[in-house]
């Protein structure tokens, strides 16, 4: 039609319109795989050992170290983890699960504080329900394994996990 003689100036306007809007769409439609897939990469290449560990050994890593990577705006990798997902043969994670701060332990190495907040789990889960660890005991014990942690962090990352103190996590054995 656009290319018909017989067809009218108006009718020619609006479909040379529309075919631009799908262009301009299927353009930002690629524009934003392409970004996603900078970003992906970005990530993959910075947490080799997660990935190739199935979960373990996650890095401290910010938004802003993917966006210097890919030499985009922080914002822009903002928005493109938020609400996505990737899965691997070991589960489905949150973009953002990746990004965390870091932490020192007594060898100068960082470790994510997911990795921590993972060992205090750990520790609470295996712990003997009778006689519940303390933050200060989980402190200490944490101390012991190189983490340097003060009891009010550990307080804050059990809370953050919706862990609750000691003292309501006793069972009484009879």
């Amino acid at each position: 039609m656009r290319e018909s003689k017989d067809t009218e100036k108006e009718t020619k306007e609006f479909l040379k319109n529309k075919l631009d809007s799908a262009k301009w769409f299927l353009n930002a439609i690629q524009s934003r795989k392409d970004t996603m897939l900078k970003v992906m990469e970005a990530i993959v290449k910075r947490q080799k050992d997660f990935f190739e560990t199935n979960g373990g050994n996650l890095k401290p890593m910010f938004e802003k170290d993917i966006a210097e990577d890919i030499n985009m705006d922080v914002s822009t990798v903002s928005r493109v983890v938020r609400g996505k997902y990737v899965q691997t043969d070991f589960g489905i994670y949150e973009l953002k699960y990746f990004f965390s701060s870091a932490m020192h332990t007594d060898s100068g190495e960082d470790v994510s504080n997911k990795m921590v907040k993972e060992k205090i789990r750990e520790m609470i889960d295996t712990e003997d329900k009778s006689k519940p660890l303390s933050d200060e005991n989980i402190a200490d014990m944490m101390n012991n394994a190189g983490f340097l942690l003060a009891r009010r962090t550990v307080a804050k990352y059990r809370e953050s996990m919706k862990i609750p103190k000691a003292t309501l996590r006793r069972k009484i054995m009879l």
